[in-house]
């Protein structure tokens, strides 16, 4: 049943080489059409009552190596797998119809999609490694055969980072099993490991490194602006709407879950580094000529409200978080497709050659009202999907870290600010003579930001429908009670090392 999720995609792209090229597109959305269709069949099948995993599928594979294949779903995996194959399908879409080599581009777009299931489904840490590591040489592929300006130089720098990043994972997780006197890699026997307070934090810090860089945390986002702004629109929305959460993902599953003592010693500089990271892309954000890298600076910042509940540790904040990472990718997937369609029909996405997009005649008005509610919906108002999410995250967070949370709402101002700048300086304002009317866009164009628009507003008028999925019933692995914070002093206590 979960092994469909990576098989779908992977036939599909395998059919792509034997129908010639003007087929790869429709080809590519019915793959990721009927795994997107056999993900909402998921959710019917999934029992909120039930405090375990679900649907798991075990297979003895490589047992000397502890490596089995082992998939089981909660709450947070059948979201994250939600996002994954909403996002792969709207990035097919999203797609332009002229695209040069297209069967390897849609081949290349389904495997990393069925990649990146894998590594949600993954109950066995070796297993997630593998998954974690193996989507990168697809991504790389996309980023550097059909990128824009400098897109060998992004894709190379995207795939140092990311190789850095699981290096660090997988010292954590060797540690795991060598240190905790586990059997094998599986997450069963990785949690029955007991570990002192000192050991969990060694190893808690370069998982905390490896999965920040992939996030990405401040200083360790440099590769992320190049990379985003160099990509195709629709790697873009993949890589910042689901690849980024595989680190996030993995800082609960395997931090927060296996090592909850550790956590709680580092938990007070983990809200720290969120809320620099908030304010500091905030800023960065603010000063952007580019509206693709003014995205890619405020995905980031939004990224650190991400780091904010899931350092709290409580069952508000880490249902809050989750759901900010569902919030999150369908925003930024908006905000990359619009932005896309602007370059599209202007030619240009600097801010000082945009001007009076929203002319109902002579303008791209759609395209201006969506980005506008897209601008809403990440700054956080009321009745759009980011405010329930943000104010559970604020609202758990708070009671553990009242500065740093109100340094985050503070980036809610900022996060403001920023789209104020890109609305009035694009959209508003008279229109330039020279460029007096634009290519119009088609219903195919629209359609991507249309759906999407839908979710955003559904999902924040009735948030219920996607938080009662993270709460911590559903989501069996970080369901625990609030932690008790260690100072680091206490580290070199007796009670530390036993």
């Amino acid at each position: 049943m979960l092994t469909l999720l990576m098989v779908l995609p992977l036939l599909g792209a395998i059919a792509l080489l034997f129908f010639p090229p003007e087929k790869a597109k429709p080809l590519a959305l019915l793959g990721s059409g009927v795994t997107l269709l056999w993900t909402i069949w998921l959710f019917s099948q999934f029992n909120l009552s039930v405090s375990e995993f679900q649907m798991v599928e075990s297979l003895d594979w490589l047992p000397v190596l502890g490596l089995n294949y082992d998939l089981g779903l909660d709450g947070l995996g059948l979201l994250m797998i939600a996002l994954n194959t909403l996002l792969t399908w709207i990035a097919i879409y999203s797609a332009r119809p002229d695209l040069e080599r297209p069967r390897l581009f849609h081949g290349l777009t389904l495997i990393t999609s069925g990649i990146i299931s894998g590594a949600f489904l993954a109950q066995n840490f070796l297993l997630f490694f593998l998954f974690y590591e193996a989507c990168l040489i697809p991504l790389y592929l996309l980023i550097n055969i059909w990128g824009g300006e400098k897109r060998s130089y992004a894709a190379t720098k995207f795939l140092i980072y990311t190789a850095i990043s699981g290096a660090f994972v997988l010292v954590s997780g060797f540690g795991l099993l060598w240190l905790g006197g586990a059997d094998n890699f599986s997450y069963a026997a990785l949690t029955d490991t007991d570990l002192s307070v000192r050991l969990q934090v060694i190893l808690l810090i370069p998982m905390a490194i490896g999965f920040g860089i992939k996030v990405p945390m401040v200083p360790l986002h440099t590769w992320l602006p190049d990379t985003y702004v160099a990509a195709s629109t629709p790697v873009a929305i993949i890589l910042g709407g689901v690849l980024a959460k595989l680190g996030t993902y993995g800082l609960l599953r395997f931090g927060l879950s296996l090592l909850p003592k550790g956590w709680a010693v580092i938990a007070p500089w983990l809200a720290v580094w969120a809320a620099v990271t908030i304010i500091y892309c905030a800023f960065l954000a603010i000063v952007q000529q580019d509206i693709k890298r003014m995205v890619a600076y405020s995905s980031v910042s939004h990224m650190g409200y991400v780091l904010l509940g899931s350092a709290a540790g409580n069952s508000l904040s880490i249902s809050g978080c989750i759901a900010h990472m569902i919030a999150h990718g369908l925003v930024l997937a908006i905000l990359f497709n619009l932005v896309g369609v602007i370059e599209a029909k202007v030619g240009s996405r600097d801010l000082d050659k945009l001007n009076g997009l929203m002319n109902p005649v002579r303008g791209l008005p759609f395209v201006s009202a969506t980005l506008l509610l897209g601008a809403m919906a990440s700054a956080g108002i009321p009745g759009l999907v980011n405010f329930a999410a943000e104010f559970a995250v604020f609202q758990g967070s708070y009671r553990v870290f009242p500065v740093q949370t109100l340094i985050g709402i503070v980036g809610t101002g900022l996060t403001a600010v920023y789209f104020v700048i890109l609305l009035n300086r694009t959209c508003f304002g008279r229109l330039d003579n020279q460029r007096a009317y634009f290519p119009k866009v088609s219903f195919n164009e629209k359609a991507p930001a249309l759906l999407l628009a839908v979710l955003i507003v559904v999902l924040g008028v009735q948030p219920n429908l996607l938080m009662r999925w993270s709460e911590p019933i559903a989501v069996n692995s970080i369901a625990i009670a609030p932690i008790q914070h260690w100072s680091i002093g206490s580290l070199f206590s007796d009670d530390a090392a036993s």
